[in-house]
């Protein structure tokens, strides 16, 4: 394929996406009834205290929904699957010497 035809497909593509997000934003009322629900949550926090944002005497900060809703269980064992992984990679990173099949580089 030629240059100016990726490019070009690149550009229209972005233009379109531009076009749509643009498009959603006027049609949703644009910014205000986010910055009007901001301010509204920045006054009550204010107003609420003026508490550490970090505590470690309460426990692991974890978002309200999924403390509230009863899904620590299921986080619990989502943040141990990403961990096991992430070990998992870089062990294995470390053994073989990467994912292709080439020489290892020298140390």
């Amino acid at each position: 394929m030629q240059r100016w035809k990726q490019y070009g497909g690149l550009a229209g593509l972005f233009a379109a996406f531009l076009a749509a997000g643009y498009w959603g934003f006027t049609t949703t009322g644009g910014a205000l009834p986010w910055a009007k629900r901001s301010a509204k949550a920045l006054q009550r926090g204010v107003q609420d205290g003026g508490g550490s944002l970090i505590d470690f005497g309460r426990g692991i900060v974890v978002a309200g929904p999924i403390r509230k809703g009863g899904m620590m269980p299921e986080f619990g064992v989502l943040v141990l699957v990403l961990v096991v992984l992430g070990i998992g990679l870089y062990v294995y990173v470390d053994r073989y010497g990467g994912f292709e099949d080439g020489e290892r580089p020298a140390r």
